[in-house]
């Protein structure tokens, strides 16, 4: 067997494969001797066919995939020992003179190579990384929110601003028939709020769906009906009042403090607002980190400048998917895909350089913390090292899960390597500022 390369520029090559009968014979007669062995040929009896029959009946496919078995083998092995970092897969070049009669095969192969550049992760401008805030407009928020949630419902005959609502949508035409429990801010517009406001138990309201709710989903979730009906409904349905209640809140006293984290764990109004405030910023981290995360990336990509083998991905895609594209279709997919393949390199480059690998050990540090929070979170909080152990052997064997929180791990160290090493400015903003600033809402 004999492998050339020749380079026809930095990103593109072909390999050509010489395979001679050495290479594959010795196979093809283990293969051949056996199905002799087994035939089942009338005329003959079992393991008594002649050699000549077996080899004209089976010997151009036992040939073919013995070939093309040592051609994959020496193709990935030559790649491999080569060192070649190739994008894609190799594609080979189609032969109208392949002749299975002779005995020597050559087969070519083009390939498209990685690109060599170098990464800039300073920019010249700071990148910005948020630290967001809860203000006390949502501590005070939330305070309300928790005093509803735990408070009692008060029977009432008349519907206030404040109220909870339960009655039936009724449309006989449209087969609307559904018990639903709302309140008033729910509503779009002045006049569907003032529909509601005032009305008495066994009143029975009329009231046009189109324009009913703020969220136009919630005719989805309070008419029963499915997506596509709920889209663009536009009838008339009438709302029989059956209750009214308003929710008395609970008192910010030691018993809702205990039902909330336990025993003394918060024993006064203050250290409420406290713990609050902490779990509310926990949860912002991930937000601001990811926000980070995507404009490190971002930066990344449009500031790490290289070529790519663009004809030779095109031709890839054709046939990397389950269904072949047209020349068009590759193209408009490469163009779809281009800036996650280019950070997909930068990444992989990063990873090594920078020995930020995942692997086996980290993956079980990683999984038996996550655990211990999600257990944390039922209440579970000692334990033992053999629980953990047992879920995270459990985890780990499903190699779904490994692929996903290998994903997640890799996505930590990564954002841990920017906090290190890029160029960035901190800024504190409370969350309704940083969403307004970020995604302008």
């Amino acid at each position: 067997m004999n492998i050339t390369r020749e380079t026809i520029d930095t990103l593109n090559a072909v390999v050509k494969i010489d395979i001679t009968k050495s290479d594959y014979s010795e196979n093809v007669e283990k293969i051949l001797t056996n199905y002799r062995k087994t035939a089942n040929i009338p005329g003959f009896r079992k393991g008594q066919v002649p050699m000549g029959l077996v080899k004209k009946q089976y010997g151009k496919s036992v040939l073919a995939d013995e070939v093309n078995k040592t051609l994959q083998e020496a193709l990935g092995k030559y790649l491999t020992d080569e060192k070649l970092d190739v994008l894609g897969n190799p594609l080979p070049i189609a032969k109208d003179d392949l002749d299975w009669e002779g005995d020597d095969f050559s087969f070519e192969f083009e390939i498209g190579l990685s690109p060599e550049f170098e990464i800039k992760l300073k920019a010249k401008k700071a990148l910005t990384k948020y630290t967001i805030t809860a203000d006390k407009k949502m501590i005070d928020d939330q305070l309300i929110n928790i005093q509803k949630q735990y408070g009692k419902l008060v029977a009432k005959t008349v519907v206030g601003d404040e109220d909870e609502v339960t009655g039936v949508f009724f449309n006989d035409a449209e087969g609307i028939e559904a018990t639903a429990t709302l309140t008033l801010d729910k509503l779009k517009g002045k006049p569907n709020v003032k529909a509601f406001s005032g009305a008495n138990v066994g009143d029975v309201l009329t009231l046009d769906t189109k324009g009913l709710f703020n969220d136009s989903h919630d005719l989805m979730t309070y008419l029963k009906v499915d997506h596509d009906t709920a889209h663009g409904l536009d009838v008339q349905v009438t709302f029989t009042i059956s209750e009214v209640n308003t929710r008395e809140l609970a008192d910010l006293d030691q018993e809702l403090f205990d039902k909330l984290f336990g025993p003394g764990a918060v024993n006064s109004v203050t250290e409420l607002r406290a713990k609050i405030t902490e779990d509310a910023e926990k949860q912002f981290v991930q937000q601001a980190d990811q926000k980070f995360l995507n404009d490190v990336t971002e930066h990344l990509v449009e500031n790490t400048k290289f070529d790519l083998p663009v004809k030779f991905l095109q031709k890839w895609i054709q046939t990397a998917g389950e269904t072949e594209l047209n020349e068009a279709q590759a193209k408009e997919e490469f163009e779809k895909s281009e800036k996650s393949m280019r950070y997909q390199l930068i990444e992989s480059k990063l990873i090594v350089e920078n020995n930020l690998q995942v692997n086996f050990e980290d993956l079980k540090a990683y999984t038996s913390e996550m655990i211990k929070g999600q257990m944390a979170q039922y209440g579970q909080m000692n334990p033992t090292e053999k629980e953990i152990d047992d879920i995270v052997a459990r985890v780990l064997s499903n190699q779904d899960e490994v692929k996903r929180i290998s994903e997640q791990l890799t996505s930590q160290k990564l954002l841990d390597f920017y906090k290190e090493n890029a160029n960035f400015k901190d800024k504190k903003l409370a969350y309704e500022a940083f969403v307004k600033e970020v995604y302008g809402k």
